[in-house]
């Protein structure tokens, strides 16, 4: 039997969750499975050809680790783009960001048409100091260009050592002519919930990711703010705008913190018997109070698990943009001492409802778009899981990105404004309240 940990990947960049899981070896038997396996030795013999052709004539002599890391690599992003290879250091890295800190520049990354693009920079860190946006494409690291290179290649390129520093080429649109900007390396404790009170009835929470720190800071923002607010309390308003995702348990237990029972998410993968429901426990730390979630383009995986949760018990109103659309689950794969690990996407995940979102997104209660400046139309937009090369298929029509811009003046928040109105009762919207008994899930 082979152990398998299983880091649950649940973001645009990576996170983590801590499940055990066993798998069983199984059988070929039959002549197409003989035929089939044939078939793959002969396409090994083939790789192996190559590569000995490649070590014996190619112009220089090259690594044989790295020709083997990339042939994996090339497999692993062959399938789609959430599965990959890390190295023992990229491995390493992977781990002690999950539990919120790690020296680096403090931005969140996908790559896109080769490129490094930033998902959202880190709240009070090097990167979100100098300016970097969400959108940003990232060319060049230290003058060498990031074309050609893995995402987790690129991340641990950015990473490293606090107080030395990293010169980044990047692309904005719709301006032509590249940014450069030198950034000093920081320890990056990532504070995932921060809160604060909005007048002195409304608590407001806002999750930038989910890792090992976020369901214990949600719960402690709950305490304080209702410990402030007292009887005035009419809510919470519960901001997961480009938060990118993160931790499968955390998901869980962030959207547990608000359920009294109930499926909170379901995950499916290639045979039936892996599928798995995790289900709400009794006590809701809210106590019943109407809860708003915010969402936009930018909101990914884990942050689409709670808000699919939330909106499909009709425990809470989603308001904002529709979200990114990621709906499948990566297995951390550790292959022994010193050889790193595989990202592989094993499962896709589905809300209480039974629904995909996967390359469709969560579409909001109540839909608001931002007012964007006229010089950031070009990237208020975010492409969505839809849009990026070898994603799975959706189940039925796929739907592109939306908006993710974020006012960075509160007052012109739009959808914040509305979450406000509608707590406080100045503005009336058949979404709000939600009517659990109208939800029809499996208790």
């Amino acid at each position: 039997m082979m152990r398998k940990t299983t880091f649950v990947l649940l973001g645009a960049a990576a996170g983590a969750a801590l499940t055990l899981l066993a798998v069983q070896p199984r059988l070929l038997i039959g002549d197409s499975a003989v035929a089939a396996a044939a078939d793959t030795y002969r396409q090994l013999n083939l790789f192996g050809d190559v590569f000995e052709r490649v070590r014996s004539d190619y112009v220089e002599q090259p690594n044989d680790g790295k020709l083997i890391e990339s042939a994996i690599n090339g497999m692993l992003t062959g399938l789609d783009p959430h599965s990959s290879y890390m190295d023992a250091k990229s491995f390493r890295d992977m781990q002690v960001q999950t539990r919120g800190e790690f020296g680096g520049l403090g931005i969140e990354v996908t790559m896109e048409d080769g490129l490094v693009k930033v998902v959202a920079p880190i709240d009070d860190t090097p990167a979100a100091r100098a300016g970097i946006l969400a959108n940003d494409l990232i060319t060049h690291l230290n003058d060498e260009p990031v074309q050609g290179l893995t995402l987790s290649q690129a991340v641990d390129k950015m990473r490293g050592a606090p107080n030395t520093k990293l010169k980044l080429k990047i692309l904005r649109k719709p301006q032509t002519k590249p940014i450069e900007v030198t950034l000093t390396r920081e320890i990056i404790r990532v504070r995932t919930v921060r809160q604060r009170q909005e007048g002195d009835d409304v608590a407001y929470i806002k999750l930038a990711q989910f890792n090992e720190q976020s369901t214990e800071g949600l719960k402690k923002a709950i305490a304080e703010l209702s410990m402030k607010l007292g009887d005035k309390l009419k809510g919470y308003v519960i901001d997961l705008r480009n938060n990118p995702g993160g931790l499968l348990d955390q998901a869980i237990s962030v959207s547990d913190a608000f359920l009294e029972k109930g499926e909170i998410v379901s995950t499916r993968g290639r045979n039936a018997e892996e599928t798995q429901r995790f289900n709400a426990r009794s006590g809701d730390l809210t106590k019943g109070k109407p809860v708003i979630v915010m969402i936009n383009g930018g909101s990914a995986s884990a942050s689409e698990i709670v808000a699919g949760a939330l909106q499909d018990h009709k425990r809470a109103t989603v308001v904002g943009s529709r979200s990114f659309g990621k709906a499948s689950v990566q297995t951390i794969i550790p292959l022994g001492p010193g050889n790193g690990a595989l990202r592989l996407t094993t499962a896709r995940y589905y809300t209480p409802s039974g629904t995909s979102i996967q390359a469709k997104g969560i579409s909001p209660d109540i839909e608001i778009l931002q007012d964007v400046p006229e010089e950031m139309k070009a990237r208020a937009d975010s492409k969505g899981e839809a849009s990026l090369r070898g994603h799975l298929k959706a189940d039925g029509d796929e739907k592109t990105g939306s908006q993710s811009y974020i006012p960075p003046d509160a007052k012109d928040d739009k959808a914040l404004k509305m979450a406000l109105d509608l707590l406080r009762g100045v503005k009336v919207n058949s979404a709000f309240p939600p009517n659990p008994k109208a939800a029809a899930l499996k208790q």
